[in-house]
Formats: C-alpha cells, sequence, structure tokens
C-alpha cells in the first residue's frame, strides 16, 4: 500500500490575528512534493490555523490517492496529541475542525507524529506566505501530477449544514464588530490563570537528590518554612489568588498551608500534581545515579519514554497525568485564579504544555525552591506563560 506524508502547519499573527496555513503531501518512498496547499484565513486562533492545514493536507493526500496510508507530521503538540487520541478536545471550536479531519480518511490509515518546528519549514514557509498574501489561496506552485494544486477551496464538497458549522468554527474567535481599521479583536473572556508555586526546601534541596512522590516524602526545613512565609506575604499584597490547590505530598501540603492560612484559603488537593516517581533513585544525588545505573541515566535523559531505574515514572507518563490534572482544573475553576504549589516536573511540564515545547524543554528550564511561575489559559484553547522562576518574594 502506497504511504503518503502530509506536513501541515497553521499561524497567526497576534493569536487571534491575521492567520494562515500550509500544508505539504510528499511520496514516502521517494521524497517527492507531490502537492502544496495554503489558505489566508482572516483573522483567527494559532490552533485554528493549525487544525485547517491539517484538514487541507488531509483532503489533497486522499485526492492524490485515496487507498494510501498517511503519515500526517506536525509541529503542534496539541494537534497531534488530540488526533491521536491522547488529549480531550474541550474547546467547541476545535471539534468540527477534528471531526473533519478524522472524516476525510479512515483513522486506520492515519498517523500522527510530532516533530520540531525546524523539520516543519515547508509547510511553515507555505502559511507564512498565505499570511503575507492575505487574501486568496496561495498559487502558482505545487502541481498534482499536472493537476493544479489543491487548495482548501477546490478540496471543500458544496455547501452543507455541517460545512456551515465548521466554517462558522474557524471563525468563533474572530466575529467582531467592524471598525475603521478593521475588525476588532475578539473577546476570549478572562482567563483562568495558573499561579505555580514550587515547594519551598526541603533538607534533600540543598543536596539536589532526587525526591519524588516515591520517596521519604520529606518536610519543610525551617529555610523552606521561612521561603513560604515571603511568598505568602507577596501573594497576600496582590490579592489575585482564589483556590489553593496542592500536590499530596508533605512538602507542598505545607507550603500550600502557610500560603491558604494568609489568604483566608482552604487547601484542595490534587493528586495529578505530585512529583515524578524516581523509583530507585529517590534519594540520591545525580552523580551518584549516573556512577550506580549509568545506562539507565544515559536513556532517561534521551527518551521521555525511558523510566527511573526500579520501575518509576517516565517524563511521558508524568505528561499525561499532569494534563489530566490540568484540564480537571481548568473546568472546575474557569476564570478564576488558582495557586497550584507543586514540584519541579509538573510545573515544568505545565510551562512546556503551554508552549508546545518537546520533552527536553524540561532540561532547559530552571525552577528554584519557592519559585513562582503564571500560565494564562483563554477561551480559544490558547495559553499564554507570563512568568517563569520569579524568587523576587524571597530577596
Amino acid at each position: 500500500m502506497r504511504e503518503l506524508i502530509v506536513e501541515a502547519d497553521g499561524g497567526s499573527r497576534g493569536n487571534p490575528g491575521p492567520a494562515g496555513y500550509g500544508a505539504v503531501v510528499i511520496d514516502a518512498a521517494t521524497g517527492e512534493t507531490l502537492a502544496e496547499a495554503a489558505e489566508y484565513l482572516g483573522v483567527t486562533t494559532n490552533n485554528v490555523a493549525e487544525y485547517s492545514g491539517l484538514v487541507a493536507g488531509l483532503r489533497a493526500a486522499r485526492d492524490l490517492d485515496p487507498t494510501a496510508t498517511v503519515r500526517v507530521r506536525m509541529d503542534s503538540k496539541l494537534v497531534v496529541e488530540q488526533m491521536s487520541g491522547r488529549w480531550q478536545i474541550k474547546h467547541p471550536a476545535m471539534r468540527p475542525l477534528a471531526a473533519e479531519a478524522r472524516s476525510i480518511l479512515p483513522p486506520d490509515r492515519v498517523t500522527y507524529e510530532w516533530i520540531p518546528r525546524a523539520e516543519n519549514k515547508h509547510a511553515d514557509r507555505l502559511a507564512n506566505e498565505a499570511m503575507d498574501a492575505g487574501s486568496k489561496p496561495r498559487k502558482g506552485r505545487g502541481e498534482l501530477r499536472d493537476q493544479p494544486r489543491p487548495t482548501l477551496a477546490q478540496t471543500t464538497p458544496a455547501t452543507t449544514p455541517e460545512t456551515n458549522d465548521i466554517r462558522a468554527a474557524r471563525n468563533v474567535a474572530s466575529e467582531a464588530p467592524a471598525t475603521g481599521a478593521g475588525a476588532a479583536p475578539p473577546d476570549l473572556g478572562t482567563p483562568t490563570t495558573f499561579v505555580l508555586l514550587r515547594h519551598g526546601e526541603t533538607p534533600l534541596t540543598p543536596q539536589k537528590r532526587f525526591s519524588g512522590s516515591g520517596g521519604s516524602d520529606p518536610a519543610l526545613s525551617d529555610a523552606g518554612r521561612h521561603q513560604a512565609d515571603r511568598v505568602a506575604t507577596a501573594l497576600a499584597a496582590r490579592g489575585t489568588v482564589q483556590d489553593v490547590i496542592a500536590s499530596p505530598l508533605a512538602r507542598c501540603r505545607e507550603t500550600a498551608a502557610i500560603v491558604a492560612a494568609r489568604l483566608g484559603l482552604d487547601v484542595r488537593i490534587e493528586d495529578g500534581l505530585r512529583e515524578t516517581d524516581f523509583g530507585a533513585w529517590e534519594g540520591l544525588t545525580f552523580a551518584e545515579v549516573r556512577d550506580r545505573y549509568p545506562d539507565d541515566m544515559s536513556a532517561w535523559l534521551s527518551s521521555p519514554d525511558a523510566e527511573p531505574t526500579g520501575g518509576g515514572e517516565s517524563f511521558e507518563a508524568v505528561a499525561h497525568r499532569v494534563a489530566a490534572a490540568r484540564d480537571k482544573l481548568l473546568a472546575a475553576h474557569t476564570g478564576r485564579t488558582v495557586l497550584l504549589v507543586s514540584h519541579v516536573t509538573p510545573i515544568k511540564t505545565l510551562v512546556r504544555l503551554a508552549l508546545g515545547a518537546p520533552p527536553e524543554a524540561l532540561f532547559r528550564m530552571e525552577l528554584s525552591a519557592a519559585s513562582l511561575s503564571v500560565v494564562a489559559y483563554y477561551g480559544d484553547g490558547n495559553a499564554s506563560v507570563r512568568l517563569l522562576n520569579d524568587t523576587s518574594p524571597l530577596r
């Protein structure tokens, strides 16, 4: 059976803002580019543009060979995870687009693969050219074996109530009264804001020992309690936190209790915010693990699927757990500012997912004890990282 590769991308300058998509179909056996598609979408969000690129690419692949298997490669972690069925699609604007993408080819003949942005340059260039053009589908490049290159307009069937719903979904984030300078930005409502607080120091923190959910569950040290008190003072002065949620581990519950008492709030526990289980590495330093388990350490540093020695959690497993907790908390605290007291890996994971960054980004972030980070989540499904590793309350 023939295999085709679809690479797709979409972008929005302003998110929401002027948006466009690009898609390319490649013969997996020869590497030949068989089709290109690109279109300016008007003012909408990045996620809508990404999904629109996926739809256009799948349609172009189907028109080339309706019996082929298709491997979709995209740098949108959100689209890849949602279309693979690992993440829920909660935003109403995304559901019709995902349903449309699933209807183009039998699901058992389509697979999805996340790739870094640097490997998606062809589709990215097409998307940017579409945004630059700012009007009609891009023309003059690419052919389908001496046939005109398909565009979304060429491959969309005649108007039906379903296609009207899909087109409306693409514009749901951009419908606004016109102004003299063009359409006004959409009102996405008050974002749900997660203020992410890493717990204060424990006796293991200065020694830089692995301290996860499978170890001794240490309490805060005197220094850690002092840190929590300083952060509590700073957050009380801001007066924005409305709810406090903590990991079930002792160091987080104690940190949360100190802050919540100052804010006059109760603490709720969310198991999904607990730290990674580091297995046999619990209580050891990085150097000790490298000396005792060099092969396991190398695998862990190079693959998000690798587990610490002794049945610990992989970064991929933690990401699934944290994403599920995030979705649950977003649904329960819509439009509110919530303090999440957690650990290094869950907080870095929330930031990484908000940025759409690859798993190796976890190793490129610094997260000090009792530091604050902030992520805002908007009604269109997008997120914005507003702060990372702020330790100013401790000074």
